[in-house]
């Protein structure tokens, strides 16, 4: 029998921030007209565009999908579409509140390099989790910043 989470939310950024995506799809077309008048018109070369705007969309790819966070007595599990993540508690060493959710930090104190090591946990739209969350994480990760 598989465990069950002590807490769990959804968050789903495209449509929690409107506004915010019309501006992000805006900046897209214009980025993509942009690099195809350089790379296509200007350079004759497609694969660059195909290419550039491939990692454009990859890197965003966490914005546009929906996210499930669960939280378990011994790790955190983060759900894409078609990606699971699952870390223990004990590869943190610090976590921060920040505009849009949480970040555990694999470091003592908040560093740089928290974005490629550590673990963005993002609210839903309603917040509801935040109280409960700041409360269990306090308890699995001792150092709050």
């Amino acid at each position: 029998m598989l465990p069950e989470p002590q807490l769990s939310w959804r968050s789903f950024p495209f449509t929690d921030r409107p506004l915010t995506s019309v501006f992000l799809l805006s900046f897209l077309l214009l980025l993509s007209v942009l690099l195809w008048q350089i790379t296509v018109i200007g350079w004759g070369q497609p694969f660059f565009y195909f290419g550039g705007m491939f990692l454009v969309i990859i890197n965003l790819m966490p914005y546009f999908i929906l996210t499930q966070y669960s939280l378990f007595e011994d790790r955190v599990e983060v759900r894409y579409l078609f990606l699971k993540i699952s870390r223990k508690y004990e590869e943190f060493g610090c976590f921060y509140h920040d505009k849009h959710g949480i970040m555990l930090s694999t470091f003592k104190v908040p560093r740089r390099l928290d974005s490629f090591r550590g673990l963005s946990l993002r609210f839903s739209k309603s917040r509801i989790e935040v109280p409960e969350l700041l409360k269990f994480l306090g308890t699995k990760i001792s150092k709050q910043y």
